[in-house]
């Protein structure tokens, strides 16, 4: 398994791509797809039609604005430049599939894509792609939005992806005893978010989850000016990693 960190900050950060992952096993997955990360999927040299599975945790515009240019330039590459693509199949929390038939409906052209696509929404319940499994958790966020962060088991390896989230009980069990994991770390922990976590606490949840190696990502402006390296190294003495865009990670 290989994850690439096609985005590791948010919105409209000065120097790095909002929130997305690329995740090679016996499939290739997206976990969720912000702006900024398409140009920087193009420049791993992977073959973006060869995509076969996008998972998003939320729809916030940061985790999700590129699929709509990739699924338009998927059309394009498919009826006018002789390309074929298998199937595509997107995966997400509870409302996913009125999401889409509402942006399909509305974007012109978006319904008559001329390869298949599937919507499915998951909660709670592990489900398998080929020889990759993948149990989604939901975690806390934002209120009344159903946030899910994402396990991925393959080869005997596992990696979690927390989306974004508070500190809760379901996203330490959702890393536990994982060889790596990718956690939200939008600011300090001298500058808490109410809805985030911050450095300390994904120290917190590393050490009480028993991970292998700690990944921060999905950091704003204001993060970068700190240690947060060290901040999560209060809670957690293992290895800890501050993501940068297109940073690549065997496991």
């Amino acid at each position: 398994m290989q994850l690439t960190i096609l985005g590791s900050g948010t919105n409209l950060h000065p120097t790095r791509a909002a929130a997305g992952y690329l995740v090679r096993t016996d499939h290739m997955i997206l976990l969720d797809f912000g702006p900024r990360t398409l140009v920087n999927l193009q420049k791993t040299g992977v073959n973006r039609h060869r995509i076969t599975h996008i998972l998003f945790s939320h729809y916030h515009a940061d985790h999700f604005s590129d699929f709509i240019t990739y699924f338009f330039d998927a059309m394009i590459y498919s009826k006018y430049e002789g390309g074929k693509r298998p199937p595509l199949t997107v995966i997400g929390p509870r409302g996913t599939k009125r999401f889409f038939r509402t942006l399909f409906a509305t974007l012109p052209g978006f319904t008559q894509a001329p390869f298949a696509v599937h919507f499915k929404e998951v909660a709670d319940r592990a489900f398998m792609i080929g020889n990759t499994k993948v149990i989604p958790r939901t975690v806390t966020h934002a209120q009344n939005l159903h946030c899910l962060g994402y396990r991925i088991e393959y080869g005997g390896k596992a990696l979690a992806y927390s989306g974004d989230s508070q500190y809760c009980d379901s996203l330490v069990r959702l890393c536990g005893d994982t060889d790596l994991a990718v956690l939200d770390c939008s600011f300090p922990a001298s500058r808490p978010n109410p809805v985030h976590l911050h450095a300390g606490q994904c120290g917190q949840v590393a050490r009480e989850a028993g991970v292998g190696r700690l990944v921060l990502s999905h950091f704003y402006p204001i993060t970068d000016r700190y240690n947060v390296r060290e901040q999560a190294g209060e809670a957690f003495g293992g290895k800890i990693v501050v993501g940068q865009d297109l940073m690549a990670i065997k496991l």
